[in-house]
């Protein structure tokens, strides 16, 4: 995958993420494929211990890893940093 294709499954998947934890108005465009982009590592990390592929490639599976990724990371973070959505 290249990183055009990682840019964009990662703005998509960090931007659903975003509006699931409640956080979107306050990340941008920047934010959201950065957390998307964390999000799929994170999300191909935490689904290869339980023995499943994570990102295969630009595809629905691969943006449902990474939104779980990124889903899971900014939880964490709003539960390190205590901010609350609004």
């Amino acid at each position: 995958m290249g990183i055009i294709a990682w840019i964009v499954l990662g703005g998509l998947a960090g931007w659903v993420a975003s509006m699931i934890a409640g956080n979107n108005a306050r990340q941008g465009i920047l934010g959201n494929i950065i957390v998307g982009i964390l999000g799929a590592l994170a999300g191909g990390f935490l689904f290869n211990l339980f023995g499943v592929d994570g990102v295969t490639g630009f595809n629905i599976w691969s943006f449902l890893v990474a939104l779980v990724g990124a889903t899971v990371l900014l939880l964490i973070w709003q539960a390190i940093t205590g901010r609350k959505h609004a």
